[in-house]
């Protein structure tokens, strides 16, 4: 008896699914002509693009009441707050008390009432961070911001080193770390996942994970290198290999070049030629891009000096010299002025 019961209420449910299809169906076509149907949001009408029938009308608007005729006055009347973001440690999702002390109709709030928001910010401001765990990211996501800000990175790579950190933090891979190292190895690693890789020279100066003097790091930059490697490990993170050619237009950039786009060009051909000679395998992408820029600026008539390459891709001469050396012997056919 039971079995025929189920086996009746399968019956009733596949029968209920064939007559949903069927209207999702005839919802697409037209009844007059079996034409295609199309939406018109303006007018709020389904209407036949072939016979012109207006299958249904009246149709439900989901967007605002109120309408705007340009950016100032849609972000005036809009009553939605920011997108979430993962660089802030609620995303975005708290609520803040405005500092200017005026109501709703701007108007100036008495002296009672300012002393009374003073002491609602500063409640507001302490349960936004309850425990440990929210100040750590609160702290963190900062020192991301300024450092991506200091570098000059994209808002993507940004987001990304916000996600990697969040990722450390549920997996307590922050226990025993310092909070300013693992945010430099996570920008690190984003940096290098959005195809806008920073070097270590570049990201040392400016981490607060450095000793005072300019040229010397010592130990603190072992510490990020420990980290970020650490990082690799735990995230399961695939890092490729470093292409050379991603440095070409910030350093190009950085250089007093004129033929900027004929430089670039000529240097990823040295660097292809590069390539297909194996001579770049172990070697440093910042010490091939820059031998590459400078081989493509002799071609050119372009007066960089080695001195100049080597300030601006913190490198040596010696390696630019090196580098330049194996770059003319696989690339022999370019002729240099």
């Amino acid at each position: 008896m039971e079995q025929n019961q189920v086996a009746h209420q399968e019956q009733s449910d596949e029968e209920t699914n064939d007559e949903t299809e069927t209207e999702e169906t005839e919802q697409t076509e037209c009844e007059e002509c079996g034409g295609t149907l199309r939406e018109n949001e303006q007018q709020g009408e389904i209407v036949c693009e072939d016979c012109g029938l207006v299958a249904e009308d009246e149709a439900i608007d989901h967007g605002p009441e109120w309408r705007a005729f340009d950016a100032g006055e849609r972000d005036e009347k809009s009553r939605v707050g920011a997108p979430t973001t993962n660089m802030m440690h609620d995303k975005g999702l708290s609520t803040n008390i405005g500092w200017q002390d005026k109501d709703a109709n701007g108007t100036p709030l008495s002296s009672s009432q300012r002393k009374k928001m003073h002491r609602l910010r500063k409640w507001d401001e302490r349960f936004r961070t309850q425990n440990s765990q929210d100040r750590n990211l609160k702290q963190a996501l900062s020192e991301i911001t300024r450092m991506a800000s200091a570098l000059g990175l994209i808002d993507q790579a940004e987001e990304t080193a916000g996600v990697l950190y969040r990722r450390c933090q549920e997996e307590d891979l922050i226990r025993g770390r310092s909070i300013e190292g693992m945010a430099t190895a996570c920008l690190y690693a984003a940096a290098r996942q959005c195809n806008t890789p920073r070097t270590l020279e570049e990201v040392y100066p400016v981490s607060r994970v450095y000793n005072d003097s300019k040229d010397d790091y010592g130990d603190n930059s072992n510490e990020i290198d420990r980290s970020y490697r650490y990082i690799a490990k735990e995230l399961g993170l695939k890092m490729q290999p470093v292409d050379p050619r991603q440095y070409l237009n910030r350093f190009i950039n950085e250089l007093s070049v004129d033929q900027k786009q004929a430089v670039r060009a000529t240097a990823e051909e040295f660097l292809d030629a590069a390539e297909k000679a194996n001579i770049h395998s172990g070697k440093s992408p910042t010490g091939l891009a820059a031998s590459a820029i400078y081989a493509a600026g002799l071609v050119h008539g372009e007066a960089l000096t080695q001195r100049e390459i080597a300030d601006v891709t913190d490198i040596t001469e010696v390696t630019v010299r090196n580098r330049y050396q194996e770059m003319m012997e696989a690339h022999e056919d370019i002729p240099v002025e």
